[in-house]
Parts: C-alpha cells; structure tokens; sequence
C-alpha cells in the first residue's frame, strides 16, 4: 500500500480498568494529520460483548481501519479485526493471544522475577488494580496526580472478559504492528516482545515508557498507527 492509497480510518480500542478517554492525545495526534479517529467505549464485561461493541464503531467509519488495541484491547482486536472492514491491525503494548488463548492463559505462568500485577481478588466478577499500587506498575511515567486520578477512576473489569477466548485471530489473516513499552511492569517487555514475534508484527520500542505508553508518548503510539495506516 502506498500514501496514496493510505488508510485513513483509526478505531481505537482501550484496555481494562480504564475507558476511552485515554486516548485522546492519540486522537489529537492523528486528527491533525487529517485521519478520521473513533474510539470504542468498550464496558469490558466480557470479551464477546467488546467486540460486538467494537464491530459497531467499526460499522460506523466508511471504507477500511486500522485497528489499535491497547492491552487487553489486544485480546478484542485480535478477535474483532476478522471484520472485513478490517485492514491492519497495532497493538499497544497489548495481549495479541492465539486461538482459544485469553488473557487470563497469556498472564498464568509468569517468568521468574517478572512484575505481577496488583490484581485484587474478584469481587462481583469484576477485578480491579490495588490503588495504591496502580500509579507504580500501570502509569509509571506519568505525573503522579494524573496516574492517581486513574487509579481512583478505574472501571471494573470482568472476569468473562479476562478469560474471553480467542476464536479466530485476525493477526492470521491481517498485518499487525506492535509498540514495545519498555518499562511495562503490567505486561513484561519479554512477553511483549515474544507476542510481537509470534505474530510477525512490525515491531518499534518506546525506552522507559510505561504500560500507559498511549497516554504517555502519544506521538510515539500515533507514529506506529500511521506506520500501519501506510501498510
């Protein structure tokens, strides 16, 4: 694909604990560059149901996305980019699972002195980051305040979407590029970098940046999306 023909629909798709609006130095970014940007308001009950929701704003855009998954939004784009409207697919430091994976078998058997994650136990079947512990391993590189405020914001995820499996991945079928970020004590660089691999991604590193790389480095994240926009 060359610029002329250059996608120029972006749907974009968060992870748990945290909704869309995260995206929207991303959203900026690209808007500026004349790309057409919607964002899934994903509930993250349950994987199924994100990717009928995803589907829809897919539904909504004319001609062909590039879709972005950040974090378990990976595990939804790797099982919502099947759509036919589907051109290219960028994981943000995300989960990019195989068939009948979930995020819940990608995190199971963590590697010897990996960060674990502050998940507290389910409550209602819905998980949550321990508070105090959410600034440190999910926005590192953030200012303090603002990883505060996310903690203190966080939207409950479900435990049928954490163990939502794959059926079909897109990645199969579709080209995918992945941002590293290098600092994630959420999802370990090692892991990233494996999944990455897996999936022939085309693959860029952000140093130091933390599991919220697309709030960030919003201009590193939009650069990759362009990156898969020009195929």
């Amino acid at each position: 694909m060359n610029n002329s023909t250059q996608l120029t629909n972006v749907v974009l798709v968060h992870g748990g604990f945290v909704d869309g609006s995260g995206w929207q130095g991303v959203y900026d970014a690209l808007k500026a560059d004349g790309f057409h940007v919607a964002v899934a308001q994903n509930p993250t009950f349950s994987l199924a149901g994100d990717v009928a929701a995803t589907h829809q704003v897919i539904e909504s855009m004319t001609g062909p996305v590039v879709l972005v998954g950040h974090s378990y939004g990976g595990a939804v784009i790797t099982e919502a980019g099947t759509h036919e409207n589907v051109a290219a697919l960028a994981y943000i430091t995300a989960f990019a699972p195989d068939k009948d994976e979930s995020v819940a078998t990608l995190i199971a058997n963590p590697a010897p002195g990996a960060p674990v994650p502050p998940i507290l136990p389910p409550v209602n079947g819905f998980l949550a980051l321990d508070r105090d512990k959410f600034a440190d391993s999910f926005a590192g590189d953030l200012p303090r305040a603002q990883a505060e405020f996310m903690a203190d914001s966080q939207v409950p995820w479900g435990l049928d979407a954490l163990n939502g499996a794959v059926s079909q991945p897109a990645w199969r079928s579709k080209p995918a590029w992945y941002l590293i970020a290098g600092d994630d004590r959420m999802i370990p660089p090692a892991a990233q970098r494996a999944m990455a691999e897996r999936i022939g991604a085309t693959t860029v590193e952000a140093p130091g940046a933390s599991h919220s790389v697309y709030v960030s480095q919003p201009t590193a994240t939009a650069d990759l999306i362009k990156q898969a926009a020009r195929g």
